[in-house]
């Protein structure tokens, strides 16, 4: 009995020195990552084994032979114990980590679903408001001026024209979050889906007085569908015209490399901060602007760049932007080998 309680005061003593040099080494590491303190953790966990294996073994006054045995056959079981130790450490500070941003992943979103909301709302009460002040007008004959009368009329189109693309692009937006955008692919004349889109965009590009420039030649073959490839062409360029100031110019041009088809939109809007980019592409995010709506009636809800990622993404593809000199590039581009380039012209308006 006197024998097992030394072996015991022993192997608990080992023991206890290599836990208090672990526990201070590991209060030292506060603030590294997890998978450093489970690294710490495992290797002091199996040294206080060896430790109290080795103490109670040279306490037993084994002989040298019998003495090299048991430590061998403790350092290949530690040995053993560590690589496990490490191999599951490192897949639960993955796994942590993971943890970790898809819980700011969902901050961040739910963030954004709040700011939507918060920005939906806003733009959907202004207008309404207005078009029930004018229908009140209208039928509490307070208006009788034939030119009023027109002008009220016209007033009401264009707010309800406003909030009708706001739903759509909500809704378009619902479907891509959903995972319930299907795309019909085929073989797509870039070219083709540019003069569309300038052909829409031309109107609002006139009433600003922007030129939009379009390359005369390089348009890509590319796969692809063509109605949301439109979309994103178009949602491209309203926001370049609405944020280049008057006189300015838009250009869109595309091209491929090796593996890529590429398209670029070049505005003279002037830049946009550092600080922004990371964000110029997130639900609602409209940067320093009012988020009044313009008196055209022409501004967005904020959602027309988070539709064009999230449609390019649709196609396997990426869209960033930078700045570049007196404006800022927003660059599309869609994966898989595209088709011999088109002499097609898209088209340019001013």
């Amino acid at each position: 009995m006197t024998d097992l309680l030394l072996i015991a005061l022993y192997a608990l003593g080992a023991g206890t020195a290599v836990g208090l040099g672990g526990m201070l080494v590991l209060r030292r590491l506060t603030g590294r990552s997890i998978a450093v303190h489970i690294g710490v953790l495992l290797v002091v966990t199996v040294t206080a084994v060896v430790a109290g294996v080795a103490t109670v073994a040279q306490a037993m006054f084994l002989s040298a032979h019998d003495l090299q045995v048991v430590l061998l056959t403790v350092l290949a079981a530690a040995l053993v114990s560590l690589a496990v130790g490490f191999t599951f450490g490192r897949r639960l500070a993955a796994a942590a980590m993971w943890s970790a941003q898809a819980r700011a992943q969902e901050r961040r979103l739910e963030a954004g679903r709040r700011e939507l909301v918060a920005w939906v709302s806003h733009d959907l009460r202004t207008p309404l408001a207005g078009l029930r002040a004018m229908a009140e007008a209208l039928e509490d004959r307070v208006v009788a001026d034939p030119a009023a009368v027109a002008e009220y009329h016209h007033r009401i189109r264009i707010e309800t024209d406003r909030m009708t693309h706001l739903v759509d692009d909500l809704f378009e937006l619902s479907r891509i979050n959903a995972g319930a955008l299907h795309l019909a692919v085929a073989q797509v004349p870039l070219g083709d889906v540019v003069s569309e889109a300038i052909a829409a965009t031309a109107p609002l590009a006139a009433h600003r007085r922007i030129q939009l420039v379009a390359a005369e030649s390089g348009w890509p073959v590319v796969l692809g569908s063509e109605p949301e490839l439109g979309r994103v062409v178009t949602n491209l360029l309203v926001n370049s015209v609405r944020y280049t100031p008057p006189e300015g110019t838009v250009r869109i041009e595309a091209g491929h490399d090796d593996q890529d088809a590429w398209l670029a939109v070049t505005d003279t809007c002037g830049g946009i901060p550092e600080a922004d980019l990371p964000r110029v592409f997130d639900v609602a995010f409209r940067g320093e602007r009012s988020r009044s709506p313009e008196p055209t009636g022409t501004a967005g809800g904020g959602l027309g760049l988070a539709i064009v990622r999230g449609l390019v993404e649709a196609h396997g593809g990426q869209v960033g932007v930078g700045n570049t000199g007196d404006g800022c590039r927003f660059v599309v581009r869609l994966p898989g080998r595209p088709q011999p380039l088109t002499r097609h012209r898209a088209g340019s308006a001013s």
